[in-house]
């Protein structure tokens, strides 16, 4: 099985294989603003930068795949992406879930948005071994993502999902926790990575 699961890594960490997943994530970064631009159109220009979520996700993603390709860790964007892609892949995920249990139908686009976005969380998890960033990397990632939460349910900028908005509350406060959780896991990250280097770490 180790042996299997190495193979596998050699693959996913090839730069053949990442020139893949690059051009993957970049063309859904574009189709996610593309996604946006309504609501955009409706969204005051100073919180613009707050609007698209998971496209700016991934668009944290495809800069560290750049990094990763040039033999460079950008970390504070590598924090930044491996915290806003389970987050907000995680978030949409649940988002449809609850859009299908309220309607009854989410249609072949509402599917494809929840194996999309549970994609985002999957690749952010895989690649965890080619993360450099670290605690203050963490930190100025933790800042952004709760600012977002705050202007997402506090000034109301949140992704607008009309069948859920009467639950807008509840939805605020499950995404200030899955934020937290997703800000611990890149800390558990972080502390698995540093007592890997210490003397005595495997």
């Amino acid at each position: 099985m180790g042996l299997l699961l190495q193979k596998i890594w050699l693959i996913l960490s090839h730069k053949s294989f990442l020139w893949i997943l690059l051009f993957i994530n970049v063309l859904g970064t574009v189709y996610g603003y593309d996604w946006y631009m309504w609501q955009l159109e409706i969204t005051e220009p100073k919180f613009w930068i707050f609007v698209p979520d998971s496209p700016t996700a991934s668009l944290f993603f495809s800069l560290a795949i750049i990094g990763w390709l040039i033999n460079r860790n950008f970390k504070l964007i590598e924090a930044l992406a491996f915290i806003t892609l389970i987050k907000y892949g995680l978030w949409a995920v649940v988002m449809n879930l609850l859009t299908l249990l309220e309607t009854g139908s989410i249609g072949w686009v509402g599917w494809m948005l929840v194996g999309s976005h549970f994609a985002m969380a999957v690749q952010a998890i895989l690649y965890s071994p080619l993360y450099r960033f670290r605690l203050i990397h963490i930190l100025i990632a933790a800042v952004w993502t709760l600012h977002n939460d705050v202007i997402d349910y506090v000034f109301g900028q949140m992704p607008i999902y009309h069948d859920l908005m009467r639950h807008i509350h509840s939805i605020g406060y499950f995404t200030f926790w899955l934020s937290i959780v997703c800000i611990a896991l890149a800390f558990w990250n972080w502390k698995s990575r540093s007592a890997a280097v210490r003397p005595g770490g495997k």
